[in-house]
């Protein structure tokens, strides 16, 4: 419709304005938890020999420096410390474990339309890692990150569709005491977002103060029981095939307080495993099994994800290259292998090397981004973000990199074939007595949302729409639209008077709402 000037009343804008409101559960193309594994790195008979080279370690090396809890829970279960003073698992021990673990569990939000599902191959997409620095989107420049950088991201996270859970993505750098550093992450995490969250703690007394403070949130002890919407992150080995003491007793912590553990073994291919893949994905399995046991001897059945994440070297320098396609294989490798113990895998994928938001981050992430959710996946660690192989994190990356993960999860979809999508005589129609074409069919506005996923900075303009509208590229548009989410989505997962009370109690250091909002 034109108005009185012949001027068209902005049909397009409009159109344009109502396609990118959210949509209904109903219609979306993609969803959190759509099922991998087509893209398989390794070969069915290669998978068991892996595993026998795993066990073969496990008997054979074994752990250096298990704390003495941990000797004392697991040999009462059969292990043994051998000649070398190493704790060692007989192939039998972890076998059983193997059958007796955990499996089928949900990881909760606060909020339960947030709650996944992580097991057989159902594949979610979040952040993690430890970044020490925030990256400059316009500059390019770092600076260290602080807590409130910590609670922008959770905030961010919040307000994606594609990032399924928040994992803490930067160390706030301002906090110098470790309490404060362990207290303020974990609150901070879950005072931005109500997805499942996980963080991680550098000794027991942090925990138990953590958990306290969880109940609180939570109503009770009972119900943060019955929905642990935090979980720990454990690197409890010092690769190779070391135990990390304090870790091992944040671990034991966790698992009796109820909290689902990330069971994280990361060596460095070429420095702290086999320059070998196939030889570092066997050290990552067996280091991760031998978790597995301690955390059964500790609690049988306790919550525990499978997480081999064997890291790459550029072996001309030793520097770490978590963007490279060797990166890519190994974490499809490992999701194949928590498929065959049928235990949840979490792996990590989107470590771009690059240290800004540019052609090589995109390229870098894209392929890592395919390869490893192809291969299912369950649970994709440091997917959105991260820059500089984890030394860096840029909050507008986090906004480009949630359009990426949406078109990865249109892949994992895949083709839904049926009689009516064969299409004959949509075609018949057409091209009999029709306009030639499909612009118009039914068939293509009922399939216009459900079936195509559209970016939110990506741009699609043609040449000339792209100049009308000020020939910006996906990084200035990710800078405006980080903006308008961090101005308007200011999220109240913990109320006023909790907040107070929690405050009270706990040496929370983040500003309250009013301040940070610059309203105070």
């Amino acid at each position: 419709m034109a108005d009185l000037n012949g001027r068209r009343r902005g049909g397009r804008s409009a159109r344009r304005a109502e396609r990118a409101k959210p949509l209904a559960d109903t219609i979306r193309p993609v969803w959190p938890g759509l099922e991998g594994g087509r893209y398989k790195p390794l070969a069915d008979v290669d998978i068991p020999k892996i595993h026998h080279a795993a066990l073969d370690v496990l008997e054979q090396v074994g752990f250096a420096d298990a704390i003495p809890s941990c000797v004392e829970t697991t040999t009462a279960k059969g292990a043994f410390i051998n000649e070398y003073g190493r704790l060692c698992f007989p192939r039998a021990l972890v076998e059983d474990t193997i059958a007796k673990a955990a499996r089928r569990f949900p990881l909760v939000g606060q909020d339960p339309k947030h709650d996944m599902e992580p097991y057989g191959k159902r594949v979610y997409f979040g952040t993690a890692g430890a970044a020490v620095h925030i990256v400059d989107a316009a500059s390019g420049g770092y600076r260290e990150s602080t807590l409130e950088d910590l609670y922008r991201i959770a905030r961010l996270v919040d307000s994606l569709d594609h990032i399924h859970f928040f994992q803490r993505s930067v160390i706030a750098r301002d906090m110098t005491d470790p309490r404060d550093l362990d207290i303020n992450t974990c609150y901070a995490a879950i005072k931005g977002t109500s997805k499942h969250v996980g963080t991680a703690f550098t000794v027991p007394q942090h925990v138990e103060e953590a958990l306290a403070m969880l109940h609180c949130v939570a109503g009770s002890e009972a119900a943060w029981r019955a929905r642990p919407f935090v979980s720990m992150s454990n690197c409890f080995v010092v690769p190779p095939m070391k135990f990390a003491a304090d870790a091992c007793r944040c671990l034991e912590v966790g698992v009796q307080g109820g909290m689902p553990v990330l069971l994280l073994a990361a060596g460095q291919a070429g420095a702290t495993s086999p320059a070998s893949l196939v030889g570092a994905v066997v050290q990552q399995i067996a280091e991760v099994l031998g978790g597995l046991v301690y955390v059964n001897c500790v609690k049988p059945g306790a919550p525990a994800i499978f997480g081999p994440w064997p890291f790459v070297s550029d072996l001309r320098t030793g520097a770490m290259s978590g963007g490279s396609g060797e990166q890519a294989l190994l974490m499809a490798a490992c999701a194949q292998m928590a498929h065959y113990y049928d235990l949840t895998g979490g792996v990590c994928a989107g470590m771009t090397d690059s240290k800004v938001a540019d052609a090589q981050s995109g390229y870098e992430k894209g392929y890592n981004y395919a390869l490893v959710g192809n291969a299912g996946a369950n649970l994709i660690y440091e997917a959105a973000g991260m820059h500089a192989s984890l030394l860096g994190f840029c909050l507008e990356s986090l906004v480009i990199d949630n359009d990426a993960i949406g078109a990865t999860l249109r892949t994992l979809r895949g083709l839904e074939l049926s009689d009516e999508a064969l299409s004959v005589e949509v075609i018949r129609d057409a091209c009999i007595g029709g306009p030639g074409h499909f612009l118009e069919s039914k068939q293509t506005l009922g399939l216009m949302q459900s079936a195509y996923v559209y970016p939110t900075v990506g741009d699609r303009t043609s040449p000339k729409e792209w100049e009308e509208q000020g020939s910006t590229d996906v990084l200035q548009k990710a800078i405006a639209r980080t903006a308008d989410i961090l101005a308007a989505h200011h999220p109240n997962h913990i109320n006023a008077d909790l907040d107070q009370s929690i405050r009270e109690r706990f040496p929370i250091k983040l500003p309250s709402n009013s301040a940070l909002d610059g309203t105070a």
